[in-house]
């Protein structure tokens, strides 16, 4: 890992962007640490860091504000890293069939989003032993947002994943549901409940298939982009409860 840039935010949050080999970064940590913090993983979708850049700041800001650094990467494909035709060829196949008004295929759903699972949680277990070398980054850690089979297969094979946070999304690949049947950390799951892009019922299903003891559906009405602030500070208290216990 090397810092490549640093800056003391107005509100007194430390960002630092960095590079681990040819993956970018940014990690936040909040200004009045005086002691290792715990960590959150920030996910986001592949839109590439700099057009999503705005909410994931925020979103570090409320981590801030709970004495919580926050952390994320460049996925596999997104930004300036390089594409795969697969990637390529699978998003093509999917505009098209919405556009059609048809509906999406398994097959196509696999070839979206397993490639980029498979790819993309490697390179999160390999940021996070470079995060938690660091001298003011202790623990516990935490998943929040982003592809959601990227935080379901995270928070199953990641042990230093104690509670993860996730964004209902459509397009989950029926190995993914399997997958989530293993999840046993505790969840947050937020889910859009007029989400234009969003099968309600699928989302459903999802959350009722983690085999988690301790997870929670927290819905609201509005469209994908209608989130109100109340479910972010919601989201802030469960990694509150969950990493500084």
């Amino acid at each position: 890992m090397r810092f490549t840039t640093e800056q003391h935010l107005d509100d007194g949050v430390v960002e630092r962007a960095f590079t681990l080999g040819e993956i970018p970064g940014i990690l936040w940590t909040p200004a009045s640490a005086s002691a290792p913090v715990p960590l959150i993983l920030l996910g986001h979708p592949p839109l590439g860091l700099r057009t999503m850049y705005p909410r994931l700041v925020a979103r570090a800001r409320q981590c801030a504000a709970e004495g919580i650094a926050a952390a994320t990467i460049e996925l596999p494909g997104s930004g300036g890293r390089p594409r795969w035709a697969g990637a390529e060829q699978a998003g093509a196949d999917l505009r098209r069939t919405l556009e059609a008004g048809e509906q999406v295929s398994d097959e196509i759903i696999d070839a979206l989003v397993l490639p980029l699972v498979d790819r993309a949680v490697p390179e999160w277990r390999t940021a996070l032993d470079a995060l938690l070398s660091l001298p003011d980054i202790g623990g516990p850690v935490g998943y929040s947002g982003g592809v959601i089979s990227v935080g379901i297969r995270l928070a199953l094979v990641e042990p230093r994943v104690v509670a993860a946070g996730l964004f209902a999304g459509s397009f989950v690949p029926r190995r993914m549901v399997e997958e989530a049947r293993q999840v046993t950390v505790p969840l947050h799951v937020l889910l859009q409940w007029d989400d234009e892009g969003n099968d309600r019922q699928a989302a459903l299903d999802l959350f009722d298939a983690f085999g988690s003891p301790d997870k929670t559906l927290y819905a609201s009405m509005g469209g994908h982009a209608g989130v109100p602030q109340h479910a972010g500070e919601d989201a802030a208290r469960f990694f509150a409860r969950h990493l500084r216990q």
